[in-house]
C-alpha cells in the first residue's frame, strides 16, 4: 500500500507546486515600478535614482530634472516639467499620476 501512495503523493505535490512557478516573488511584486505606481513621488525632493524609476524617464533625463530644480528652485506645478529639455506633452501625461508637489 505504501508503494502506491508515495508516487501519488509525489505527483500531487509536483502538480500543486507547478501553479506557483509563474507566481511573481515578493521582490518582483514590490520592485521600483510597483512602488512608483503605489505612492506619488514628490517632484521637489525626488532623487535622480527615484526619478529614473518613473515611466519614460532615464538616468540622463532624471539628472536634467534635478539640475533644472537646482537652477530654478522648486517646481510650483507639475506642468513646469515641460521646461526640462526632453520632456514633452506625452511624457508629462505619463508622469502626472506618479508625481506630487509638496
Amino acid at each position: 500500500m505504501r508503494r502506491k501512495i508515495t508516487p501519488v503523493l509525489l505527483f500531487l505535490c509536483l502538480c500543486g507546486s507547478a501553479g506557483f512557478a509563474h507566481e511573481p516573488t515578493a521582490a518582483a511584486r514590490s520592485g521600483p515600478s510597483a512602488q512608483a505606481a503605489a505612492v506619488p513621488l514628490n517632484l521637489n525632493s525626488a532623487t535622480v535614482e527615484q526619478l529614473d524609476d518613473l515611466p519614460g524617464i532615464g538616468p540622463a533625463l532624471a539628472e536634467r530634472i534635478v539640475a533644472y530644480r537646482t537652477e530654478h528652485g522648486s517646481f510650483a506645478q507639475v506642468d513646469q516639467l515641460n521646461d526640462v529639455k526632453g520632456i514633452g506633452d506625452k511624457t508629462l501625461e505619463k508622469l502626472r499620476a506618479h508625481l506630487t508637489l509638496e
